[in-house]
């Protein structure tokens, strides 16, 4: 009997989780998967678009070419061009004498609309960085602490109820005090638990993600408005009429009013824009599945957490509407499930407990691990009532 007492101690002994200490802070995911894959694209998109803007604008020289009269010298031709690419202007004749202008600036400001892109794009980024961040690392450390916590503290409970059967004399002692420890709720750790229930009447971490998902939104819609109404007016024309009848050449009779440029960039132009809407066209579906989350639970990590003595947030139907910052963090939980390690073992434990015939005895990880280690769950039938075996 001393060898199968021994096995159990080592048995539930190789249970308990090892305490660990230290900063840990380092190893925690702050940011969803779905968002960190948002913020890498919407970011870092716009600013690999402008590196090829620029590329292109470094390697093939002047973004215009303009066909300059042929008597034309090589300077005067080179200032034709830089004249055409400041002004940039499209001259078009709408009448006999009116002459109707059109700005082909989108040109001219791409890489840096670009920028300005990537670092709207940043904005949500460092909304969540700096308004969210510090509360959700401070409550994911402290509830996955609480988690492995009441997890060991569950295991160390089993191992003082195996010493106190092994100490005990008379059967009828200890099983009577278990079932008294049971009704009067001995067994519970109610701490974690109402501070996760206190995380559900809370709205500030869930504000500030729906603002990040709704700013993306509202900065991919003003993209669009953006490559709609400028670029879209633009990119078709690869050629236009530039005025150089401007400062050195104003007073010249035989100079043209207007000549012909060619647009040797437009193909970049092209690019991008496509580029960019195709971009946040496939973001848009990801960010909107973002905010559908919040709309449902995540009870399967909560139905496995539910084998914690007084962890029953499913059992008493504590979830309400599941927009609450508790929500949020089940989220987080979930992508930080390697630093969790009580997740595995308790999940291990419910696979178990569905294959287990006593299943009407086993609702906690206490129970099972009384199982385990030799115990019955429940008071035995022999020894529920000792009267009926002396008077048959």
């Amino acid at each position: 009997m001393s060898l199968a007492h021994t096995a159990a101690e080592y048995m539930l002994s190789d249970a308990l989780l090892p305490d660990r200490r230290g900063p840990r802070l380092k190893g925690l995911r702050l940011e969803l998967p779905l968002d960190r894959i948002v913020k890498f694209v919407s970011v870092g998109s716009p600013l690999l678009l402008m590196s090829l803007a620029f590329a292109q604008e470094f390697s093939s020289g002047s973004p215009i070419s303009c066909f300059s009269p042929s008597n034309f010298s090589i300077r005067q031709a080179a200032y034709v061009d830089s004249s055409c690419w400041d002004s940039l202007v499209h001259h078009e004749q709408d009448g006999p004498r009116q002459d109707k202008m059109k700005s082909l600036w989108p040109h001219k400001a791409l890489p840096y609309s670009l920028l300005a892109l990537a670092l709207l794009m940043y904005l949500p980024v460092l909304l969540w960085q700096y308004a969210a961040v510090p509360a959700l690392s401070s409550d994911l450390l402290f509830i996955i602490s609480e988690l492995d916590k009441s997890y060991n503290r569950s295991i160390r409970l089993v191992q003082h109820m195996l010493k106190i059967r092994q100490k005990s004399s008379d059967p009828y002692v200890f099983w009577d005090e278990l079932e008294k420890a049971r009704k009067e709720r001995y067994f519970e750790f109610p701490l974690l638990e109402r501070y996760l229930a206190c995380k559900q009447r809370s709205h500030s971490l869930v504000a500030t993600y729906l603002l990040r998902n709704s700013l993306l939104l509202l900065f991919t819609s003003a993209t669009y408005l953006y490559l709609g109404h400028f670029h879209l007016d633009v990119f078709f024309q690869e050629e236009f009429s530039c005025s150089i009848k401007t400062g050195l050449l104003s007073d010249e009779t035989h100079v043209p009013n207007l000549i012909t440029c060619r647009l040797t960039s437009l193909s970049i132009f092209r690019i991008v824009s496509l580029s960019s809407v195709a971009i946040y066209t496939i973001l848009v579906p990801v960010i909107i599945y973002n905010l559908t989350r919040l709309c449902r639970w995540d009870k399967r990590l909560l139905s496995v957490y539910e084998m914690l003595p007084a962890f029953d947030l499913l059992s008493r139907k504590m979830l309400g509407c599941p927009i609450n910052d508790l929500n949020v963090i089940l989220l987080f939980l979930r992508a930080n499930i390697s630093e969790l390690i009580s997740f595995s073992w308790l999940s291990v434990l419910c696979v178990l407990k569905d294959t287990t015939t006593q299943k009407h005895n086993i609702d906690t990880v206490v129970d099972f691990m009384t199982l385990l280690a030799g115990l019955e769950p429940s008071k035995p039938k022999h020894l529920t009532n000792p009267a009926c075996d002396e008077h048959p």
